[in-house]
């Protein structure tokens, strides 16, 4: 029990909550449930879970405001939005304050848990094929370790990418050059079903030229409309020897 990875579902209402645990438990995941900001914190301090699933509103907080709290003090814990909003815009902030994936209500349990699992498979806490040589690539003075999933600026400074900023990094990195659509990088990064309304990606593109861009002397990407994203610097890639 104790190898398989661990879910926080955090919402308020106490019938889809209790409808998750039983539901995840069932899909080989030890999962715990917090209807409150205050019960989800005192579970994360008695222990960090694998992943966290958040619902946006809660009785005593924001559940914005736990996922920027959460990010600031463990910045690579997977978060899961929960939204029962029809407005993007709260999917687009979590985004943006550092979740790694929203899911709008009413949904599937299924689809949670196919969800859970990509996530997972990006933070490399679910089994997978044997890893291939360790790589780095050179990006206009930047040093990008694929494997410990490291940033390193021309400065020498890190840059503080979250999972899912990483994971679009590094989607670019091996098709330099190439022109991506939207579909493409949401199915090579997310693998998720196609929307023509979801704008994570371009969320993600935005926080990516901020962070990239501050050590930079212009732009890394470049935007074609109706066409998609380039990343148009020189890359060199290189195997790591540890």
């Amino acid at each position: 029990m104790q190898n398989l990875p661990s879910i926080l579902i955090v919402d308020d209402d106490p019938e889809i909550r209790n409808l998750l645990v039983r539901y995840l438990s069932g899909q080989g995941f030890r999962v715990e449930g917090a209807g409150n900001r205050r019960d989800c914190m005192t579970s994360i301090t008695q222990g960090l879970p694998d992943l966290v699933v958040l619902d946006v509103m809660l009785p005593d907080g924001s559940g914005l405001e736990i996922c920027r709290d959460l990010r600031a003090r463990h910045r690579h814990l997977p978060i899961i939005m929960l939204t029962a909003l029809k407005e993007d815009v709260d999917r687009i902030i979590g985004l943006e304050i550092g979740a790694d994936d929203y899911l709008g209500k009413p949904f599937n349990p299924r689809e949670l848990v196919a969800r859970i699992k990509a996530v997972l498979r990006r933070t490399e806490l679910e089994p997978v094929p044997a890893p291939e040589p360790a790589r780095s690539y050179v990006m206009a003075g930047f040093t990008i370790d694929i494997e410990m999933r490291s940033v390193i600026a021309p400065d020498g400074s890190d840059v503080d990418l979250t999972g899912a900023e990483f994971d679009l990094l590094t989607v670019f990195l091996d098709r330099a050059g190439r022109l991506l659509s939207r579909d493409q990088l949401l199915d090579l990064t997310q693998g998720r079903n196609r929307d023509p309304m979801d704008r994570s990606i371009d969320v993600l593109m935005s926080r990516l030229r901020r962070k990239l861009g501050e050590k930079l002397d212009g732009p890394a990407f470049k935007t074609v409309r109706n066409g998609g994203y380039q990343l148009t610097l020189p890359v060199s890639s290189h195997v790591v020897t540890r």
